[in-house]
């Protein structure tokens, strides 16, 4: 582009060609005199400031061409005669002065282009804006104070973690204030714990309360296809570190280049070991680097190499755990700022109905709430909003679309009783039932969920036995009912199988391999789980035992279904009736089909689809043009 631009620049300003070939100023005189019958001669001549344009016509040929003779500047009196002897048609033009600016543009600007282009090149070998030989260089952003608008109030549940951060910038505010007992800023910091609990918003609170320089960037960010990439960037990185010391430097999912050396393929040399040797001699080498503190995150703490988990790395390892409800119900609140809600909303019950959900489920729970409650025209969200948007984070989105046959529908309406009454009878040992439904959602033609009272922080043998139980219960409940086995009973085996198996390898919960890991849990971490994993070391005689104990496990729980639903073959019954009739049915009216007593009226709301809304809307637009507008009544 720059070059074809250059081109048309100089065609635009370069002085006009002579349209004509050169000849000397003798041959233009022999042109002149020359007889007009029988030779070439000249027709007109153009005088301008010592050039003499002519026309050569050829009476033979019958053609004619342009020619240009240069001669003396001054016009010689005796040539201007022979002009007018042989007849020649003679014109005068003045050539006029071209412009100041056009001689200097069409010397200055090719001159310019070609070192615009020289300084395009030069940049593209240049550092930053991820150019062409930029690589080398670390891509980490150094974060604005105004910028981060987060700060320690927009966290809650982690107030351990929250405190263990708090004292960091603390120490970065004022460091004489520990220093004078000799103690040391910490050098690393690794924030762990299971995805969506809050690491990564940890640090994004810590920027915006820190009065210091905080650069961002992501593990995966060090390895490129270019080998050596990784380690240069860590060195820019820790070098951008130290001239705005002190600073923080918060690298996340830093599993992507902090991975366990020696566990590559091929046995050559891995790029992502040479990155990690820098990160580690950049963290704690012969040069350390004082005032430069790392905060990590990730949710693989098993896979990190050992030495960067060394105390002079990561001095401090801060476990980000999932909330309890105290902690469910302040970031609720905190999410719910923005959010108009009624009356009816109590934010303690739904963090009391929502175990094991972190941050990240409780944002986009509350976000599924504004949703519908959009979706209804609503000034605010209701409580009821609230219950329907948890149905769907944790069960999926209805599929009241999907055509399933009568005989389907029942024997989905048995599973989930089955599942339901077996919970129901089991509840002293299980999770009692939130909510069955024989509605599709999601990949499942049904669903059956159980919620735990409180917090379920371990688990005992006769829960997980119960577990097994209710989930072969709707397996049994068509045995029962149909005489037959479905698919639809496939995911409820593979749970209750792998159930089992930790029961037996993992938990020590089996009496007759007593309370020892068959599990060896170690694998390679480049590698897939499965096809990796190291022999366990036990004989064949106990790998068959293994077998005979979780097929014992599973069974056991299977007759234990058959025994419960047999004996209340009549609540089983009565549960799929009208399980087919209102096709959703909750704890209440779980808990009154069993203790035999009237149903209480059905809460179930639905929403209807965009769809639908439109077609109502388009019926009554069709209703009006039909009818008309009402008359108005008159007043007495």
């Amino acid at each position: 582009m720059l070059i074809m631009i250059f081109l048309a620049i100089w065609q635009l300003l370069s002085p006009e060609r002579p349209p004509a070939g050169k000849v000397s100023y003798t041959d233009f005189l022999a042109f002149v005199e020359a007889d007009k019958m029988k030779a070439p001669y000249a027709e007109t001549v153009t005088i301008r400031d010592g050039d003499y344009i002519f026309t050569v016509k050829d009476p033979v040929a019958g053609s004619t061409t342009k020619k240009l003779a240069q001669g003396p500047r001054k016009v010689d009196s005796e040539v201007i005669e022979k002009l007018r002897k042989n007849k020649v048609a003679v014109s005068f033009e003045k050539e006029e002065a071209s412009p100041m600016w056009s001689g200097a543009l069409v010397t200055i600007v090719p001159m310019l282009l070609l070192l615009g282009m020289f300084y395009l090149f030069m940049r593209q070998l240049q550092a930053g804006g991820g150019k062409a030989m930029s690589f080398g260089k670390s891509r980490a952003r150094m974060l604005d104070e105004n910028a981060i608008k987060i700060t320690f109030d927009d966290v809650a549940g982690i107030d351990e973690a929250k405190d263990e951060v708090e004292e960091i910038i603390e120490f970065l505010k004022d460091p004489k204030k520990f220093q004078r007992l000799g103690g040391r800023i910490p050098k690393g910091v690794l924030m762990v714990g299971p995805p969506g609990t809050g690491k990564t918003l940890l640090a994004r609170a810590i920027a915006g309360e820190a009065a210091v320089p905080f650069f961002s960037i992501s593990g995966s960010d060090f390895v490129e296809m270019f080998v050596g990439v990784g380690a240069s960037r860590v060195r820019d990185l820790f070098e951008q570190g130290k001239k705005h010391a002190p600073c923080i430097i918060f690298i996340d999912e830093i599993d992507a280049v902090g991975r366990h050396r020696g566990a590559g393929l091929g046995g050559g040399h891995d790029e992502r070991e040479q990155t990690l040797n820098q990160l580690l001699v950049e963290m704690d080498g012969f040069e350390s680097s004082e005032g430069v503190i790392i905060i990590a995150a990730t949710n693989r703490p098993d896979v990190l190499d050992p030495a960067i988990l060394r105390p002079g790395r990561f001095d401090r390892r801060i476990v980000v755990n999932r909330p309890d409800v105290r902690g469910r119900e302040a970031i609720l609140a905190i999410h719910t700022r923005k959010v108009p809600l009624s009356d009816d909303v109590v934010l303690d019950v739904i963090a009391r109905g929502t175990p094991g959900f972190v941050g990240a489920d409780l944002e986009n729970l509350v976000n599924e709430a504004a949703l519908l409650a959009a979706r209804q025209d609503k000034e605010s969200c209701a409580m009821s909003d609230f219950e329907m948007a948890k149905d769907k984070v944790l069960m999926g989105t209805e599929r009241r679309s999907m055509v399933i046959g009568e005989e389907e529908k029942r024997t989905t309406a048995w599973h989930e009783s089955g599942h339901t009454l077996v919970a129901k009878l089991l509840e002293e040992h299980t999770d009692p039932v939130h909510k069955v439904t024989i509605i599709p959602r999601g990949p499942a033609l049904g669903v059956t969920q159980q919620l735990p009272k409180a917090d379920r922080l371990s688990i005992s043998r006769e829960f997980a036995k119960a577990r097994i139980s209710v989930l072969m219960g709707g397996r049994v409940a068509e045995e029962i009912v149909f005489g037959r086995y479905t698919t639809g009973a496939s995911n409820d085996i593979k749970q209750a199988t792998e159930i089992a198996h930790r029961m037996v390898t993992e938990y020590g919960m089996s009496d007759k391999l007593g309370p020892i890991c068959f599990s060896s849990g170690e694998e390679q971490v480049f590698l897939g789980r499965d096809l990796s994993t190291k022999r366990n070391t036990y004989s064949e005689r106990t790998a068959q035992l293994i077998d005979e104990e979780v097929q014992r496990f599973v069974l056991e729980g299977q007759q234990q279904a058959r025994d419960l639903l047999n004996e209340h073959r009549e609540t089983l019954d009565k549960l799929a009736e009208v399980l087919l009739e209102r096709e959703t049915l909750d704890a209440e009216e779980i808990d009154a089909l069993v203790a035999g007593i009237e149903l209480p009226e059905p809460k179930n709301v639905r929403i209807p689809t965009y769809r639908e809304r439109a077609e109502e809307a388009t019926k009554k637009r069709r209703a009006a043009s039909i009818f008309g507008a009402p008359k108005p009544v008159p007043q007495a």
